[in-house]
């Protein structure tokens, strides 16, 4: 017989992925100094979890266009975005200042996606239920979301290693 779940452990998950995406969402405001090992990390991360996400659209065919969809505008957001970020350095540092509408926005439209599908009773009705509770929407805002940060994360390290070198 399995343990039954700790009364506290939803508060616990849902604090913690609030505070990780507080983070996420800090990162698009302000200077940043380039970190080129995390820059590297987060470009390996990126492209397994969107290689993940294509592999899935193999079995969620009815998410499949709104993922690539996602995937096309977030890959035209990320350049938009670079031509809208700041390079400059200080005290000899190398670093960026991003535009801050562009993936804050789609960090809270994510958020906010999430929030409804939670409100209405999606997740509760069993997520991997035949992939039939997929939605297009809400897997398309994923999408663009990780075409946005690896376009994001590979052109800030081609522009900055070109400052350093």
């Amino acid at each position: 017989m399995p343990a039954p779940m700790p009364v506290y452990l939803p508060w616990l998950m849902t604090a913690g992925f609030g505070w990780l995406y507080y983070r996420r969402i800090r990162r698009h405001f302000g200077w940043q100094p380039w970190r080129p090992v995390r820059n590297v990390v987060r470009i390996v991360l990126l492209s397994v979890l969107g290689l993940l996400l294509a592999w899935g659209a193999m079995y969620m065919r009815h998410a499949a266009p709104g993922m690539m969809l996602g995937a096309v505008a977030g890959i035209a957001l990320g350049l938009f975005g670079l031509k809208h970020t700041g390079f400059s350095a200080r005290d000899g540092r190398p670093g960026y200042t991003p535009n801050p509408w562009i993936g804050g926005m789609l960090s809270v439209v994510l958020v906010g996606r999430l929030a409804w599908r939670w409100y209405s009773g999606a997740f509760s009705q069993g997520m991997m239920s035949g992939g039939g509770n997929v939605s297009p929407l809400t897997m398309g805002l994923v999408a663009a979301l990780l075409s946005y940060g690896l376009v994001q994360a590979v052109g800030l390290g081609l522009r900055l290693r070109r400052a350093v070198v």
